[in-house]
C-alpha cells in the first residue's frame, strides 16, 4: 500500500506499562470518558501520554502512561481509568489548575 506525504491513518497504539496484567491504550483521537456523576470538571490538560483534570471541588484526577510518576500516585503505574490523587486529599490541599508537559504534571494548589 502506498501513501502520499500527509496521508495519515489514526490507529490506537498499545503501551505495556509496569503492571504485568494491564495495557494502556494510547489514542491519537478524542475518546469519551466516564467520571463519577457528581464530578464537574473545571480544568483539563493533556501531556504526550497522560491526562489530568481538576474538578470544581478542587480534586485532581489523572490517567494514562505513568512511567515517570507524572500521574502523582506515588508510583510509576499506568492507568486507563481516572484516579483521584489521594496525596492532595490527605494533605488538605485543593487543586486550582493543572498543566501537563510531555512527561510531567504541574499543579497549582490552594491550602
Amino acid at each position: 500500500v502506498s501513501s502520499s506525504p500527509g496521508d495519515t491513518e489514526l490507529k490506537p497504539r498499545q503501551e505495556q506499562p509496569a503492571a504485568e496484567d494491564a495495557f494502556i491504550s494510547i489514542q491519537a483521537f478524542p475518546a469519551l470518558l466516564d467520571l463519577p456523576q457528581d464530578l464537574e470538571v473545571s480544568k483539563v490538560s493533556c501531556g504526550s501520554r497522560h491526562t489530568a483534570v481538576v474538578t470544581r471541588g478542587g480534586e485532581l484526577y489523572t490517567w494514562g502512561w505513568g512511567k515517570y510518576g507524572q500521574l502523582g500516585h506515588g508510583d510509576d503505574a499506568s492507568s486507563d481509568q481516572p484516579r483521584r490523587v489521594e496525596y492532595l486529599v490527605a494533605e488538605g490541599l485543593q487543586a486550582e489548575d493543572v498543566v501537563c508537559g510531555p512527561w510531567t504534571t504541574y499543579v497549582c494548589m490552594l491550602e
